[in-house]
């Protein structure tokens, strides 16, 4: 089954979006959307977000080392928690912290109580309106846990409840879909893990992260033109490995809500353990493929996607893989100094791996949004869908 436009209807499109015309049925045009316009605010959002929760961070690390934490808990839902799954790789990696990611039905529904008295919990909700994820630091702070909260509105329920907040700054996100929330959440807790010992080598970087981004904003045109192949897709694969895990996540979340697709997440890792049986020709697997240590399995999984004939979108700045994509997007980021020797010296920490979630998952919401513009839908305004969703 094929899912993507004839040659030469997919070449008139791409010549007519070249031209800055719109594909829509409605007529709306990318740039007047209001994602639009978030898309392209993230690197000045993220400066923001970093050098307002500087300050806060500090008093936090030192906390930290003060009780001597030995266990992060993150607490969120939706696009929050793709952000949240960011940080569990990060403050495993470089903190050695073990970090659990929250079920707070188990408390809301269940009324289980944790014993968190040696545990930092973070809280992260965009709206900060969340009522499962504040009833969850409520009970971790009777518990006697450190408890943080990171949100984009000021004077929130989880503002007002944790022990420290931490705000995006990122002004008002007026899509549905999160764009410069997502990034500038990540971006605080890249930097929160750089505060933590065993950080170190991010302290120096985090403050590229809107750098990263700015660069990622050349692409859009690129992913503009490539996105109207897919213009007639149903369902589609998105994978990613390790820290780009977060990534393939979002990106399946923003295809779902904007597109309509049905977008299926996986690990690389874990997308071999059966769900391989899926692929068939023309069906479209968007793979994040940044260097570091995942590029070896990312290789050997595009030579069997390949195989298959499934049709790929790779993501990726090595011209070995983007030679096997069906659809290539090059990725070309400012170089970043800080590939230096871990706890062993045959295992370097690439900075670069850590932080390239944020400037990646600016691709996959160029690719959304203009695919929903090319399908005649509104990226602002899903069916169904409002900015805030609350479960308890």
């Amino acid at each position: 089954m094929v899912y993507y436009t004839s040659t030469s209807q997919y070449m008139k499109l791409s010549s007519m979006a070249g031209r800055g015309k719109s594909m829509s049925s409605n007529d709306l045009q990318v740039n007047s959307t209001y994602i639009w316009n978030e898309i392209h605010e993230q690197p000045v959002a993220i400066r923001h977000a970093l050098t307002s929760s500087q300050a806060t961070i500090l008093k936090i690390a030192e906390e930290v080392k003060q009780r001597e934490i030995d266990l992060i808990v993150l607490v969120a839902r939706g696009t929050s928690d793709h952000a949240a799954l960011y940080g569990q790789y990060l403050f495993q990696y470089l903190n050695g912290i073990p970090v659990a990611l929250a079920t707070p039905s188990i408390i809301t529904l269940y009324g289980a109580h944790l014993r968190l008295q040696h545990a930092l919990v973070i809280g992260i909700s965009k709206s900060g309106a969340a009522p499962d994820v504040t009833s969850v630091i409520k009970q971790a702070h009777g518990a006697g846990a450190l408890t943080v909260g990171i949100t984009n509105v000021e004077g929130s329920a989880l503002a007002n409840t944790v022990d420290y907040p931490l705000f995006c700054a990122a002004g008002p996100e007026l899509s549905v879909a999160a764009t410069k929330t997502y990034t500038t959440t990540c971006a605080i807790l890249a930097q929160l893990a750089a505060h933590l010992p065993g950080g170190e080598v991010l302290l120096d970087q985090v403050g590229r992260l809107p750098d990263l981004a700015a660069a990622a904003l050349q692409s859009e045109q690129a992913v503009a033109s490539i996105a109207l192949r897919y213009a007639h897709a149903r369902d589609c694969v998105v994978l990613g490995r390790a820290f780009q895990y977060s990534t393939a996540r979002e990106t399946a979340l923003k295809l779902a809500e904007t597109c309509y697709i049905l977008a299926t997440p996986f690990s690389t890792a874990d997308f071999r353990h059966g769900p391989t049986a899926v692929l068939e020709y023309g069906r479209p697997v968007l793979l994040y493929a940044p260097p570091g240590r995942t590029l070896t399995d990312n290789y050997e999984l595009l030579q069997l996607l390949k195989d298959k004939e499934a049709d790929t979108i790779v993501i990726s700045e090595d011209p070995r893989l983007l030679d096997l994509a069906t659809t290539p997007i090059q990725v070309q980021l400012p170089t970043l100094n800080g590939s230096v020797s871990g706890n062993e010296a045959s295992s370097p920490i690439d900075v670069a791996e850590l932080l390239s979630p944020i400037p990646y998952i600016i691709y996959g919401q160029f690719l959304a949004m203009h695919l929903s513009i090319s399908k005649g839908l509104n990226p602002d305004k899903p069916r169904g869908l409002t900015k805030v969703t609350k479960t308890i």
